[in-house]
């Protein structure tokens, strides 16, 4: 069995700080007296050892507020930037009490600039210790160290936002090993790589072999006698077990929480997913990386077009029907990768091979030009994709536009991929692209949309980077 050596490091993190607080101020001593930063000409030099006293003080004081204010307790899904501002908190109301101490104590020679470089250097240093620590969990999780089998109760609506969440954030250290569901029917259904494990009655069997880490029930409300039965049997087996409540189909980003004397008062708040205000930004930036990147999009344009044309006979641009937002047809312009009659055969294709028609992808397409399969690899196909950007049908980031062909065979709730505009890269294309079912492409499409951000465009157009480069499951 692997030792889970990031649940160690976090177990010694009030350790290490309280190391890394000492470290700080022995830089900022070095910085301050040896390299002579901010030091006046002729100002006496404090022996370190004045410090010890102060140096104590300020990692006490840093240790009990941060853990006060939630610093050490290991929570899922607490993002870097949060640590860090916690981290910021706590050496700041360190630094201040320590400052205050020493005007009481009123040493005869003392460098407050030195205090306050020390505190700067204590925020790096503690910050980076966080990355390490989160390099280390993830690559651990990887080797299947630290991670807990969940098991899904209930496939509705709540359930497929559940999924979306597990699937879009790997980091969490969640592996889906399978669903049920109160409709057999439904639960017999495998959904992407999850699979469909059945109805309720299976739960038993499977709690009995200890399949699952953790039981995760997302049922309607109005089942909770059944919750509970649920949940009893999983305290029975000693299995962890969590209830996801159905109210406002699970869109926390909408609920707003209020507290009267202990008791919570959730309200539903009145805008929407996406506001017209995160659009507008969403917009700015992307017509400001097309701005800046337009004298390398016009050379990989003029070079691709002039390949394609000694390449194969047909025209260089190709154009396409495809769904936007809420439904409204555009046409699509790409860089063509395929024979002129590529259309024509596809039915007769999917057909032939049983691919999903709801976005039939093959591997090995004949259809494919030998430019086509350079342009695709590379992505360079969608590079007029940036007309439809700047005509407002697209944006850089958003789901991939389906042809209307495909979104006939959705099901209702994959609709909901149709609820912003489509786009050149997506979240599952930064997942594994094309080897990703299509179920999941989804849920990872409506986790985008639900959970939209600068924060999360930006690391997808990141991530998009690499996997062009390496061409990882593109075809």
């Amino acid at each position: 069995m692997k030792r889970n050596w990031a649940h160690l490091l976090w177990q010694s993190m009030p350790l290490l700080d309280t190391l890394l607080v000492v470290l700080a101020f022995r830089v900022a001593y070095w910085l301050r007296y040896d390299l002579e930063v901010w030091r006046a000409v002729g100002e006496y030099r404090a022996p370190f050892d004045n410090y010890w006293t102060y140096i104590i003080f300020f990692a006490v004081w840093f240790l009990i507020s941060s853990s006060l204010n939630g610093l050490y307790r290991d929570r899922r899904g607490r993002s870097w930037y949060e640590e860090v501002a916690r981290t910021i908190n706590g050496a700041t109301n360190a630094v201040v009490v320590t400052m205050a101490l020493s005007f009481l104590l009123q040493p005869l020679v003392f460098s407050r600039l030195m205090l306050i470089m020390a505190t700067i250097l204590v925020v790096g240093f503690l910050s980076l210790l966080r990355i390490i620590y989160r390099l280390v969990r993830q690559y651990l999780r990887r080797l299947g160290v630290g991670v807990e089998r969940v098991l899904l109760v209930g496939a509705g609506e709540v359930g497929r936002t559940v999924l979306s969440s597990i699937i879009a954030r790997p980091d969490l250290g969640y592996v889906p090993i399978g669903y049920l569901d109160d409709a057999p029917e439904r639960g017999k259904v495998d959904m992407g790589r999850v699979r469909g494990l059945g109805g309720l009655e299976n739960l038993s069997p499977l709690l009995d072999r200890h399949a699952a880490d953790l039981v995760i029930v997302a049922l309607p409300w109005d089942a909770r006698q059944r919750i509970m039965e649920i949940v009893a049997r999983c305290e029975q087996r000693g299995i962890a077990s969590r209830v996801v409540p159905d109210l406002f189909q699970l869109n926390m980003s909408q609920v707003q929480i209020e507290n009267l004397e202990g008791i919570p008062l959730l309200g539903l708040k009145s805008e929407t997913r996406m506001t017209r205000s995160k659009y507008l930004i969403k917009r700015a930036l992307d017509l400001l990386i097309i701005i800046v990147g337009m004298p390398v999009i016009a050379l990989l344009g003029l070079v691709t077009a002039i390949a394609i044309r000694l390449d194969s006979p047909g025209p260089v641009i190709f154009r396409q029907k495809r769904v936007g937002k809420e439904g409204h047809l555009f046409d699509v312009f790409k860089f063509r990768s395929m024979v002129i009659d590529a259309d024509n055969l596809r039915d007769d294709m999917i057909k032939q091979t049983g691919a999903d028609p709801r976005r039939p992808k093959w591997e090995n397409d004949p259809r494919i030009t030998r430019v086509g399969k350079l342009l695709r690899r590379t992505s360079l196909d969608e590079l007029p994709n940036l007309i439809n950007v700047l005509r407002g049908e697209m944006s850089l980031v958003g789901p991939r536009p389906p042809m209307p062909s495909e979104v006939v065979n959705y099901e209702p709730w994959m609709r909901q991929r149709l609820n912003t505009q489509p786009g050149l890269t997506c979240l599952w294309q930064v997942s594994g692209r094309s080897k990703i079912p299509f179920e999941e492409q989804v849920l990872l499409d409506i986790y985008y949309i639900e959970n939209w951000s600068v924060g999360l465009e930006l690391q997808i157009l990141l991530k998009t980077i690499p996997q062009v480069l390496l061409g990882t499951g593109a075809y």
